[in-house]
């Protein structure tokens, strides 16, 4: 890359909490027929030509694991060139400088807050008689206090809007800055950009005599704001995603993170939101605000990465329906860049156990290809010189061990992200780190051909946990021994279709089948049958399924699991001739259900089923994130099994289709679309009187199993009745 010709810079004197502004003037006065820059920063940026922001990009250069990646974006600025031109990018904290995660005090993250800010950047012209200028960052640039007084990831933003960029003030020359070129790379995630604007529903006083505006959907992004004004007049706001039961504002479940905007007014008419970071939020809080507000001032910005919207579902249920409408809130909620855990607390990390147990349903519901081969090549990038995985990438806190079903993360998404568009290079991509993944399993276990003695999270947020314990009651090392068996076989198929010798892999699979059995002759939980079913595990499968949903008709048709076996739950009941079981569970309004949120006005999917309680109480202020996507993951169940929309492992990327739809009445109908990479199935069932009604739009060939008969048909539209 051409930016390689450039030179870090940095301000020359330290500016404490203050963003810098870096300046660059100079003239084109010839006939400039393109004008492109490549650029990067230690940081988030935000760059300006002439006063006119350069491309849409939010929160730029994005997240990456930036020991080893660093992003670089080019931009077409030409049709922002004048004649005399003056270049500034402002550089805030983010991901880079930000003390993260907020809870955990440590060398590491008291460093990453001590880090340098640092902007490179190589701006080309192209003249019309063939000759190039190259502009690149070096000690002829300036360096000045911008209006951003103070930007981070958790505590927000503060902004005066009387320093803005055109009004005079001090410059220092920039000072070069020693730092590794070798980390760039072109741009590879998908952009993060403004998606979406709601106006906000209503402005009231709560209770508590607060000043709140509610913008009726839960965000991530930032809340924008026109006022009259005049300079020195103050706006101060915090943000939560909740009210109490008493309904009041309420934002203490966002722990340590101040979440605040302030903002100094210059005068006149003004709009303004913040430029460097990012909230999650339903409500804001108007602590200061000069005059009367009214919600026609306020719109929440909705920002993530950009990925094409690909499926849907709709159905006959109101509530199915709004369920539906809160996972894909919750994906666009938590896919900024990095598949997050939750977008508004001291934490927004790239967790790898949420990141695997959703991946099939986000790579549905949005072409997540690109956005996950990104994120997978900084897996690989912080993947430890044992073979362990970080529980999050980045890899921002290396002393924590690894933890299956976290680290399974390794080989569940290439697999997955293959399975959904076909695309072997994304295998390819990952299979060393996939084999380094199971090679390290077999290093630090106790016991061979098992995972035994090392720390993991367990099915955590298990439903049937101890008193005291956020682990569910399954056995660690049977929930470890199960993933060490899949993702081994992950790496066989994968090394097969690759050309690899797995002749290791198989027979180490088989002794791990062996030893599993042995070792675990009972299942004593609901996960544990669950994870039996799912891989293959159980040496009666249907006896298993069988007794499964015995146990959740035992404990009066509810879950009892937690993190790992949720995800799986529905689809160990239906692939054995238990899909009344699975609707059953699917359809409960009451705690512990999917719909039980739904029916507390959630617009997001929660991290707890009871975040807030039957009194209208909350589960807790210390991990009760009202925007975690993880119990999401239920909507792949409801494409490959309500709705019958599946292929085998064989024909990826839904190059061939298996339609096998479970139709309930109380639902009355369920359309699911989705657009592959072979173009658009659309499937559909509807209750007409005592029949169903099946559509099918189907793009390649496919098998039709419908009550028991079995067809097979080609590319088209078809009709069927049962």
């Amino acid at each position: 890359m051409e930016i390689m010709n450039a030179h870090w810079i940095t301000p020359a004197l330290d500016m404490g909490d203050v963003c810098p502004v870096f300046r660059r003037s100079f003239s084109a006065g010839r006939q400039v027929v393109q004008a492109e820059l490549q650029i990067t920063a230690l940081g988030v940026y935000e760059a300006e030509l002439n006063g006119e922001r350069i491309g849409d990009f939010v929160m730029a250069p994005g997240w990456t694991s930036y020991d080893h990646r660093l992003q670089v974006q080019t931009y077409d600025v030409t049709d922002l060139l004048e004649t005399e031109n003056d270049l500034r990018v402002t550089v805030g904290r983010g991901w880079f400088r930000s003390p993260m995660p907020g809870w955990i005090d440590s060398d590491d993250k008291r460093s990453r807050y001590a880090r340098p800010c640092g902007l490179i950047a190589l701006l080309t012209l192209r003249y019309a008689d063939g000759s190039e200028e190259r502009i690149v960052t070096d000690e002829a640039w300036r360096v000045g206090e911008s209006p951003v007084r103070f930007s981070e990831i958790y505590d927000g933003e503060t902004y005066d809007a009387r320093l803005e960029w055109n009004v005079k003030r001090t410059w220092q020359p920039a000072r070069l800055l020693d730092w590794t070129k070798d980390i760039l790379i072109p741009q590879e995630g998908e952009l993060v950009r403004e998606t979406e604007r709601v106006a906000a529903k209503k402005v009231f006083r709560t209770p508590g005599g607060d000043l709140v505006v509610d913008f009726g959907q839960e965000i991530t992004g930032y809340a924008e704001f026109t006022l009259d004004a005049k300079a020195g007049d103050e706006v101060f706001f915090d943000h939560a995603e909740v009210l109490d039961k008493d309904v009041n504002f309420y934002n203490e479940n966002y722990r340590s993170a101040k979440a605040r905007v302030r903002y100094t007014c210059r005068d006149g008419r003004q709009t303004w939101h913040p430029r460097l970071t990012f909230f999650g939020f339903r409500y804001i809080r108007l602590v200061r605000w000069p005059g009367e507000p009214g919600p026609e001032q306020f719109t929440a910005v909705v920002v993530h990465s950009d990925m094409k919207r690909t499926g849907w579902l709709e159905s006959g249920n109101g509530e199915l329906n709004r369920l539906f409408s809160n996972i894909v809130w919750g994906q666009r909620g938590n896919f900024l860049d990095v598949p997050t855990d939750c977008p508004q607390r001291d934490e927004r990390l790239g967790w790898t156990g949420d990141a695997q147990v959703f991946i099939r349903t986000a790579s549905y519901l949005y072409d997540t290809e690109r956005f996950f081969r990104k994120w997978l090549r900084d897996m690989a990038a912080d993947q430890r010189a044992n073979g362990e995985v970080g529980q999050v990438i980045p890899d921002l806190m290396p002393e924590g061990e690894s933890s299956a079903a976290w680290g399974d993360a390794a080989t569940v998404c290439p697999w997955q992200i293959y399975q959904t568009y076909g695309n072997i290079a994304v295998l390819e991509d990952q299979f060393e780190s996939m084999c380094k993944w199971v090679d390290f399993i077999g290093s630090v276990t106790k016991t061979p051909d098992l995972w035994v003695g090392h720390f993991h999270f367990g099915d955590w947020l298990g439903l049937d946990a101890p008193a005291g314990s956020y682990k569910g009651s399954t056995r660690e090392d049977f929930i470890a021994s199960a993933f060490y068996a899949h993702s081994t076989e992950l790496v066989i198929k994968a090394g097969k279709l690759l050309g690899k010798d797995v002749s290791a892999y198989e027979a180490l699979h088989k002794r791990i089948v062996v030893a599993f059995r042995k070792a675990f002759p009972e299942y004593l939980t609901q996960t544990e049958h669950v994870l039996a079913v799912h891989f293959g595990l159980a040496e009666d499968p249907q006896k298993t399924a069988d007794a499964l949903a015995a146990m959740v008709r035992a404990d009066g048709t509810q879950l009892r699991t937690g993190f790992v076996g949720t995800p799986y739950i529905l689809h160990a009941l239906s692939a054995y001739g238990h899909a009344d079981a699975a609707w059953d569970l699917l359809l409960r309004r009451e705690y512990p259900g999917w719909l039980y949120p739904v029916t507390k006005g959630a617009t997001t999917i929660w991290e707890h089923w009871d975040g807030i309680r039957e009194n209208g109480g909350f589960w807790s202020a210390d991990m009760n994130s009202f925007n975690h996507y993880s119990y999401g993951a239920v909507a792949d169940w409801v494409f490959e099994a309500a709705a019958g929309i599946r292929h085998d492992e064989a024909h990826p990327g839904f190059s061939e289709l298996i339609w096998q739809p479970l139709p309930d009445r109380r639902v009355g109908w369920l359309t699911a679309s989705l657009h592959t990479r072979n173009g658009l199935i659309r499937a559909t069932w509807r209750y007409e009187g005592e029949q169903i009604r099946y559509e099918l739009k189907t793009p390649v060939r496919t098998l039709v199993r419908l009550a028991g008969r079995e067809i097979e048909v080609q590319p088209g539209r078809y009709v069927f009745w049962g």
